[in-house]
């Protein structure tokens, strides 16, 4: 289970850790605190240091009820951002956090090498094509409506049933375009009521149907931090045991804020799976 990268193969049968660097002034966590280039910088390099697969750069923070971003904001937010990380380190795998495809074709440009759409295309029609055109791996989550509105779009007859259908249809449609490498994001957080992200997460495996690798984006959100009755800040302990979890219900790869403890995560579980053969 491979995803080639601009030429570069990464493995996901070996569970990967995605650090998340946000240059956004209204971010969920860290609220833009390094939006300043040498704290940016800075905060990439201890992303890297502490054993990150992918850097993940956001421009527009996706959190429910966040503020509007034009695309024009996006974009000159972004691409400085990609070409400061890579003009350090060059090695660095980047993912695009974005929903827009004139972003996303800029940021690739740029030199990032995956994209990833909160929206899985439903949010601009051109995504899915300027994807397969740039031909990187491809990121879709699982959301209903925008970040503006979602939190009110948590009907569901039957979610995982639905979210299933959902993946099927834009794989569908990402194949159609040519995009070869698709990774698939249950989108904890978005569109779901607490009691549904962790009734998704508990049958997390059943998405191993769809024979793609699987993103869990569980760092630090509303799902664990309102149940403790604590703040994002605090969360750092209820993320890492949500990763165990997701990484025994197929997680190939995790979205984290704190990488250092994601790596210990995914070395302590890669233990228990030699133990167990």
């Amino acid at each position: 289970m491979t995803i080639n990268c601009k030429g570069r193969l990464i493995d996901l049968t070996q569970p990967k850790v995605m650090g998340i660097l946000n240059c956004t002034p209204d971010s969920f966590f860290d609220g833009g605190k390094y939006k300043a280039e040498t704290e940016f910088t800075r905060q990439a390099e201890r992303i890297l240091n502490e054993g990150a697969d992918f850097i993940d750069i956001g421009a527009y923070s996706t959190k429910p009820n966040a503020d509007f971003v034009s695309e024009e904001e996006e974009l000159a937010r972004m691409v400085p951002a990609v070409e400061l990380v890579l003009k350090h380190f060059p090695e660095a795998v980047i993912s695009v956090d974005t929903f827009r495809a004139k972003v996303a074709k800029a940021a690739v440009e740029a030199g990032a090498a995956i994209v990833n759409d909160i929206a899985a295309g439903t949010l601009d029609d051109k995504m899915i094509q300027t994807v397969g055109e740039l031909k990187v791996p491809y990121i879709m989550m699982h959301m209903r409506g925008t970040p503006q509105d979602m939190v009110k779009l948590t009907d569901y007859d039957d979610i995982i049933k639905e979210m299933l259908l959902y993946f099927s249809q834009k794989v569908a449609e990402a194949r159609s375009y040519g995009i070869d490498d698709i990774v698939i994001d249950p989108g904890f957080g978005f569109a779901k009521t607490l009691q549904q992200n962790y009734e998704v997460l508990n049958k997390m495996e059943l998405f191993k149907m769809t024979e793609l690798p699987i993103l869990a984006g569980l760092s630090r959100k509303s799902m664990i931090y309102k149940l403790l009755g604590i703040t994002p800040q605090e969360a750092l302990n209820g993320t890492t045991a949500l990763n165990m979890v997701a990484l025994t219900k197929g997680a190939n790869i995790l979205r984290v804020h704190d990488v250092k403890e994601a790596v210990e995560v995914v070395k302590m579980y890669s233990q228990l799976q030699v133990s167990s053969s």
